[in-house]
């Protein structure tokens, strides 16, 4: 009996169908290109002239989004019933929706076509019918040609691998195309596709390297359903192994792009010859690219107001920021207590979790630097006061201010300043807490000025690349305070070996108990000392256990934060209970690690922070008691400061307000930047301890409220942020559980040992350089390119550029810590203004040695 031969094609689509909206299902039009809707006139006979075959209408519609609709090819046996079939098999079809690739902004388009038109297989007036015959000869050109000769590459194995019956049983005898691209447009009735060309791709794995041949046919052949006039073929072959920007898709995306364009398609049809073929698709890409840079200039989200240039008059029109500030937040004032307690979507779980996590993310780095100013101070400020003004200043903050997601603390560079006031002091013999509250009363005079005359306005000239400058060497701060605080241990303890002599004869003339009174070491080292002095053993290690042990609370600490962070990526447990094991990573590795310090190893003594109990906590600084010239030495020191303040207020308010965060209820720079002054004036007159906004701890409290979605792109995962509980309430209560914590001193609060703050520190770095781009495009360095992600940037700028920019940002990075972290005092008090520099950089310099386009891509959110 006669078999009749039936061929289905079901072919990819380019453009996203406004009618899926209708069926439930919404798709973002901004950046595709609408595809013909009649695509059956191009392709007349040039004989007969009336032809005409229109487009195929399907009203299947999936709610997976489509990408790619699979070529079926099916022989079907006339008369012959179900059960009398060779048998069934099983086809799955994955269909996903590909942009129209943006030659003006992504660089491969261009490299793309440069590649093809350098090493061009294009055969002119093919007279083969079937797809298959088709396909072989386009490989034979492609085995044949010289320059695109692969030594162990099997055409024949490759012609099977284009079709998904490759090594499998032919049962049903089903022969299909096994990944391709096309052109589609939605209608009212269903998908209407392109029907005069196709794009096959494939990867082989004996490539070494991309190969694409265009075929167009002498006459359209009708290959099934949705391929009813084919006359253009391209294929794509590429290894698997590529740079995301570089795969097999992405080539076939190139030319499916310029392909979908009717006018283009009808232009090849004229074309004689190769070389008019070749200058058809530059002029075609040439289109391409003009058409493109119209909207490329608005699509830049928040950023396009960053293009404006700031006017002298914005800086006179005193006040104007604050007032529409308030005008911006009062509004939402109250839904600031109420969202997430009252109403359907309720957060009341997510609102605890945060509030544990933000009360040990302020109470213990108020601990860490309370204990270090003690130090640098002799007592004049201590933990005691720290806590304090971390109490009283959080929550008129949380009050008070206009973005209440940010989080007020007392920072390194601050604790630096700080210990250069007290040097200072010592040098000149001037009354330390009088010349404090001098400097912070200066330093809230100028924010002030700062924020009636609206210089928050300046913010808009910090790119996000000079941002993520000064969050990775916030970053950097925080690892370095752990490495030194640990070193000290080690010196103190671990390397105290250097004077057993003279140590072994001192406790041979002296009381052994009187041990710990003259020296700092540890009981289990007093116990080895009087074994040393009972048994004549000479060969002793004074405090090496407690030198080890920190080590190992500092990094176990770190190693439970960070597992319990990325716990939620986890497979393991319930996804709620994953969520809050990872929002509660902080206080469970402090806590665990304290117990294991202070209770399992607590013959160990450890290197526990200071308490000396305040007589008073508001004592009035004598600040009459300078002369003229110190308190206008004292306003030197407070503009200095005030830079510190309004940079990193500014930036770490606009690091928590980014787009990506999605923040609804606006932001208030200028009313932010008054409070903070007001805040810090009363701080300064009772010689609490200065406070402003705080990196990481600011996005982190965002990170916490938010809802995440993991999203896949090209085999590599990444998370976005759906939403964001926007609220008071967490700062609120956190800071007021952190005045409650003065009843804990000294106990338990001492029971947390000094290592395991350091591991804090180095928690809080790790994970504040999650989404830090510079970071991201650091380690680009050490991975191969088939790891690229598939980001903007790769996509828009050339791979050199990239490394470029990277290298100019590390630089300029060292420079700022070179001079933030200078041995020199009077070094560390002009890094603000180094900052500051960073502005004309970015500006005049880097756009001088890399073009301004590509500047501006890798400075955009996406």
């Amino acid at each position: 009996m006669a078999a009749t031969k039936r061929v289905f094609h079901l072919q990819p689509c380019e453009s996203p169908p406004a009618a899926m909206s209708r069926n439930g299902y919404f798709f973002e039009e901004t950046g595709y290109l609408k595809c013909d809707t009649d695509d059956g006139c191009e392709n007349k006979e040039e004989v007969g002239g009336e032809e005409l075959f229109d487009t195929v209408n399907s009203s299947i519609v999936s709610g997976d989004s489509i990408r790619f609709f699979v070529n079926v090819n099916l022989e079907v046996q006339q008369n012959v019933t179900e059960s009398e079939s060779a048998g069934c098999v099983l086809l799955h079809t994955s269909r996903k929706y590909l942009k129209l690739k943006n030659f003006e902004e992504e660089v491969r388009a261009h490299r793309d076509l440069d590649g093809f038109l350098a090493r061009a297989i294009i055969i002119l007036d093919e007279t083969a019918t079937s797809l298959d015959d088709v396909l072989r000869e386009m490989l034979k050109h492609f085995a044949e040609d010289s320059d695109n000769t692969e030594p162990s590459c099997n055409f024949d194995k490759i012609m099977s691998t284009l079709f998904t019956d490759s090594g499998a049983p032919r049962e049903g005898n089903v022969h299909l195309l096994s990944d391709t691209i096309q052109g589609v447009t939605a209608t009212v009735t269903g998908v209407q596709y392109q029907q005069s060309w196709l794009c096959i791709i494939c990867t082989i794995k004996s490539l070494q390297r991309r190969h694409v041949c265009i075929s167009r046919l002498e006459r359209p052949q009708n290959w099934g359903e949705n391929s009813c006039e084919v006359r253009f073929v391209i294929l794509v072959l590429a290894p698997p192994k590529m740079k995301s920007t570089k795969t097999a898709t992405e080539v076939g995306r190139t030319f499916a792009t310029m392909f979908s364009d009717i006018t283009f398609r009808q232009k090849l049809l004229e074309t004689k010859t190769e070389e008019e073929f070749k200058e058809a698709l530059v002029h075609q890409r040439h289109l391409l690219t003009v058409v493109n840079q119209r909207p490329s200039a608005v699509n830049e989200g928040h950023k396009t107001q960053s293009h404006k240039p700031l006017k002298l008059h914005e800086f006179f029109n005193v006040g104007k920021g604050i007032f529409d500030d308030i005008a911006r937040r009062f509004p939402v004032y109250a839904l600031d207590f109420t969202d997430g307690i009252i109403g359907n979507n309720k957060a009341i779980g997510k609102y605890i979790t945060t509030m544990i996590f933000l009360y040990f993310a302020c109470l213990l780095p108020s601990i860490a630097f309370g204990s270090l100013n003690d130090e640098n101070t002799g007592g004049v400020i201590d933990v005691q006061k720290t806590i304090v003004g971390q109490c009283i200043g959080g929550l008129l903050y949380a009050l008070f201010s206009g973005q209440p997601l940010v989080v007020l603390l007392t920072t390194a560079p601050l604790a630096l300043y700080i210990n250069v006031i007290r040097g200072i002091c010592d040098d000149y013999s001037l009354d330390f807490s009088a010349f404090y509250a001098w400097i912070g009363l200066w330093n809230s005079f100028f924010l002030v000025l700062y924020s009636l005359f609206n210089f928050s306005l300046v913010m808009k000239l910090f790119k996000r690349s000079t941002e993520e400058i000064i969050a990775l060497f916030i970053s950097i701060t925080f690892v370095l305070d752990a490495l030194k605080g640990i070193i000290k241990v080690f010196k103190k303890y671990y390397y105290h070996e250097h004077q057993g002599d003279s140590y072994l004869e001192n406790t041979r003339a002296d009381v052994i108990p009187s041990l710990n009174t003259t020296f700092l070491m540890n009981s289990s080292v007093s116990r080895s000392i009087a074994l040393e002095n009972q048994t004549g053993m000479n060969d002793v290690h004074y405090g090496r256990e407690t030198a080890v042990l920190s080590l190992m609370l500092m990094l176990g600490t770190l190693w439970l934060g960070h597992t319990l962070y990325q716990f939620k990526k986890s497979p393991y447990l319930h996804a709620r209970v994953r969520e809050i094991l990872s929002d509660c990573a902080l206080p469970i590795s402090v806590l665990t690690f304290s117990i294991v310090g202070s209770y399992f190893f607590k013959e160990i003594e450890m290197s526990k922070f200071n308490y000396n109990p305040s007589e008073s906590l508001f004592v009035l600084a004598p600040i009459r008691s300078l002369s003229i010239g110190s308190v206008m030495s004292a306003m030197g020191l407070g503009f200095l400061l005030s830079m510190l303040f309004f940079i990193e207020q500014n930036i770490v308010a606009s690091l928590t307000n980014a787009p990506e965060n999605r923040l609804v209820k606006g932001t208030a720079y200028h009313w932010d930047l008054l409070l903070v002054a007001l805040i810090n004036t009363g701080l300064s007159v009772f010689g609490l301890p200065w406070i402003h906004a705080a990196f990481p701890h600011s996005p982190m409290h965002v990170r916490a409220l938010a809802y995440v979605e993991e999203r896949v792109e090209n085999g590599h995962i990444y998370e976005t942020i759906v939403s964001v509980k926007e609220t008071r309430l967490t700062t609120l209560v956190a800071n007021f559980l952190v005045g409650l914590s003065l009843l804990l001193l000294p106990f338990p609060l001492q029971w947390i040992p000094k290592p395991v703050l350091y591991g804090l520190f180095l928690y809080i770095a790790l994970t504040s350089i999650d989404g830090n781009q510079l970071f991201e495009r650091v380690a680009l360095l050490l991975k191969e390119q088939t790891a690229y992600p598939p980001t903007h940037y790769i996509r828009r700028v050339p791979q050199r550029k990239i490394h470029y920019f990277t290298g100019l940002q590390v630089l300029q990075l060292l420079i700022l810590c070179g001079f933030g972290m200078s041995p020199l005092p009077y070094m560390k008090m002009i890094f603000p203004l180094i900052m500051i520099g960073m502005i004309p950089i970015r500006y005049n310099l880097l756009p001088r040695i890399i073009e301004a386009k590509y500047l501006d891509a890798m400075d955009a959110e996406h």
